[in-house]
Order: structure tokens, then C-alpha cells, then sequence
């Protein structure tokens, strides 16, 4: 089973919030997900980036691969260099 570390969008239309959940690379973006380990909100300024760094490590050790936007929260975030 591949496991991708992604956004799923949460929140009203046209006003988007995110929260980083660890998935099948399978499901759908807002289908079931395994963990939920943080969340994103871009509406408020400056952006929030609320992440569980335990989570997020442990789940990198395991063989979660991010996506190219979790990727680079997590390195805003300060979790990866």
C-alpha cells in the first residue's frame, strides 16, 4: 500500500481550509484517510501551519511520501530541511 501525506479541502466554497492527513494514494482527496496530523488555513494572513511534528516524523520513517505542497509546509514548518 503506498501512503501519501496530502491536503484534503475542508471549509465553504471560496473560502478553503486544509487539513494534512496521511492516505492510501488510492482514495480520493477527501475520501478516508489513515491519520490527520495538522492543518493549513492560506484565508487567514499570514497563513496557519498547525503540524503534530511527532506524527509527521514518525509517519516519514515509515515510508509516507508528501506531496509537493505538504513538502513544502513541512519545510516553512521547519519538520524537513
Amino acid at each position: 500500500m503506498a501512503v501519501k501525506i496530502r491536503l484534503r479541502r475542508m471549509g465553504q466554497k471560496k473560502a478553503p481550509f486544509y487539513r494534512i492527513v496521511v492516505s492510501d494514494s488510492r482514495s480520493p482527496r477527501d475520501g478516508r484517510f489513515i491519520d490527520e496530523i495538522g492543518y493549513f488555513d492560506p484565508t487567514k494572513e499570514p497563513s496557519v501551519i498547525k503540524v503534530d511534528e511527532e506524527a509527521a516524523n514518525k509517519w516519514l520513517a515509515n515510508g509516507a511520501k508528501p506531496t509537493e505542497t505538504v513538502n513544502k509546509l513541512f519545510k516553512s514548518a521547519g519538520i524537513v530541511k
